[in-house]
């Protein structure tokens, strides 16, 4: 929890940064607050449209929030963007999450 509470007063002092919002929104994920999650992710992706592993947490947190179509489309987004980058891991890992919530 102290982690938790620095990452906020970051932010309240105004260090802003992808970084900073990934930390808190993977944070509210552990916490079961996916909103207050989704909020931080999707602010993360707008600072670093190309970090993947925010829109794999952010997508996760949309579906954990039953916004499945925002979902697929944050999933079909963070996909193409792992491939450009090379993240092979959260590729393959959102390819899963995918493949879950268009075939069930």
């Amino acid at each position: 929890m102290k982690q938790f509470d620095t990452f906020k007063t970051l932010l309240k002092e105004g260090n802003d940064n992808e970084l900073l919002r990934y930390s808190l929104g993977n944070e509210y994920f552990k916490q079961g607050d996916f909103d207050q999650s989704a909020v931080h992710l999707e602010k993360a992706i707008e600072l670093k449209p190309s970090f993947s592993a925010a829109w794999k947490l952010y997508a996760k947190a949309l579906t954990k929030n039953k916004k499945i179509d925002e979902a697929i489309g944050a999933y079909e987004k963070g996909i193409s963007i792992a491939e450009k980058n090379g993240d092979v891991q959260v590729l393959k890992e959102m390819r899963v999450f995918l493949k879950r919530l268009t075939t069930d």
